[in-house]
């Protein structure tokens, strides 16, 4: 499944990975996500979340690591706007 973004179109079926400019911290709420080249922060408010992005290079697609962390059907779409949204930052890349 494609989401469109405004400069990329996220596709949940490719491979995906945390940039290398970005840190993650966890924190009790989710995490904080620090972009150190555009000095960019996030918020995720979602231990879900934070899984499925801390566990996308262990798979060989965006679609399959919400596969992994029990993500079902019906409630992807809410899983892919969020990948989709941290693809269009930067947070997250394809791998080179």
């Amino acid at each position: 499944m494609s989401v469109a973004t405004t400069d990329l179109v996220f596709d949940a079926d490719r491979a995906w990975v945390l940039n290398s400019s970005v840190a993650l911290r966890p924190e009790p709420f989710g995490a904080l996500l620090y972009h150190f080249g555009t000095r960019k922060l996030s918020f995720l408010k979602n231990l879900t979340v934070v899984e499925v992005v801390q566990s996308l290079p262990e798979h060989a697609s965006a679609t399959d690591a919400l596969a992994a962390a029990g993500i079902a059907d019906n409630d992807r779409p809410l899983y892919l706007n969020a990948l989709a949204a941290l693809a269009a930052s930067g947070m997250i890349v394809q791998p080179s």
